[in-house]
């Protein structure tokens, strides 16, 4: 077994499967925590973690799994599945996942087993050129799913946010995009993938005289919540929007 930590995707099926291969310590876990991220940003149905050939040297080193679930609750919001062998680490990640976000299972087939039953997550896909119509393209998307989905009080908020993100890409980005929508539990999720690394800013305070710099300040305004995270190639872009009120 090799002694540095390993974090090796497979995700060329409905569930992606990462390997944790390797002695895990909280050098190595950035690396891990890294994988995840990208691997989760990708919008698998779920993510089954195998940690089957880790072996664990830190045990503080463990918190890079609830640190993912946690920064990825809003978005992607994809189920991450711990699969362990009965060990010490195992039993130190059921500590850490008292509230259920994060199942701990003794092996892939019970973590399989335990998406089965999952219902399928409504989601709408399309590829967009870097042009100026690809903002009304996807304004269509986003009109036709809403009232696919029966949420149509978003459509206008959704259209909002997916016109600032999709036109960041053309003017900034230049490369092909993705976007990506999905419906989990009641929050519409909107994702704007593109071939650029550079991070989106927020600007607090635009000038009047401005004519550029408001887009993200209207998504930070109309989202629940929004963010970035980073992608093999690239960035994507998020943001969810309520689809029911709060209570």
């Amino acid at each position: 077994m090799p002694t540095a930590v390993q974090c090796l995707i497979d995700d060329h099926q409905a569930y992606a499967l990462a390997r944790v291969v390797g002695v895990l310590d909280v050098k190595g876990a950035a690396a891990v925590r890294s994988s995840l991220i990208k691997c989760l940003a990708e919008q698998p149905e779920a993510v089954l973690v195998d940690l089957s050939e880790m072996r664990l040297a830190e045990p503080s080193a463990l918190s890079v799994f609830p640190a993912v679930v946690r920064q990825t609750e809003r978005w992607p919001a994809v189920p991450l599945v711990l699969c362990a062998p009965q060990s010490e680490a195992a039993e130190l990640l059921r500590q850490r996942s008292i509230d259920g976000s994060m199942p701990v299972l003794p092996s892939l087939a019970d973590g399989v087993r335990s998406l089965v039953r999952r219902a399928a997550v409504p989601m709408a896909s399309e590829d967009l050129l870097p042009v100026i119509g690809a903002g009304r393209r996807a304004r269509e998307i986003v009109t036709e799913v809403c009232f696919q989905w029966e949420v149509p009080g978003l459509l206008g908020p959704a259209c909002t946010v997916v016109t600032e993100l999709v036109n960041n890409v053309v003017a900034h980005a230049h490369t092909m995009m993705t976007l990506r929508l999905s419906l989990r539990d009641q929050y519409l999720q909107i994702a704007v993938r593109d071939g650029s690394s550079e991070e989106p800013r927020l600007q607090r305070e635009v000038s009047l005289t401005s004519l550029s710099g408001r887009g993200l300040a209207l998504v930070d305004t109309v989202s629940l919540s929004w963010g970035c995270l980073p992608t093999e190639g690239g960035k994507v872009v998020w943001a969810v929007l309520e689809a029911a009120p709060r209570r």
